[in-house]
């Protein structure tokens, strides 16, 4: 009988990463990542993060700002 085996096929791309604080969005784009292409999840490498975290806390201008719409999910 054969074992079942899962297999994760991980890809380097860059991805929007994407964080709510206090009800305000930021995004971070073109940040490298390992993706899964079987279930889309992201893996990011220490220094990413740690980058991540500086550009999220530390205050500077932004590249971009944009407006989004908000929709609020209802079921009829």
């Amino acid at each position: 009988m054969a074992a079942n085996t899962w297999k994760e096929t991980l890809i380097e791309r860059h991805v929007n990463y994407i964080i709510d604080i206090k009800g305000k969005f930021m995004i971070i784009e073109n940040v490298p990542a390992r993706v899964c292409l079987e279930t889309g999840e992201r893996f990011f490498s220490a220094e990413t993060v740690e980058y991540l975290q500086k550009t999220v806390w530390e205050p500077k201008k932004p590249h971009r700002v944009i407006e989004t719409p908000v929709f609020e999910f209802a079921v009829a």
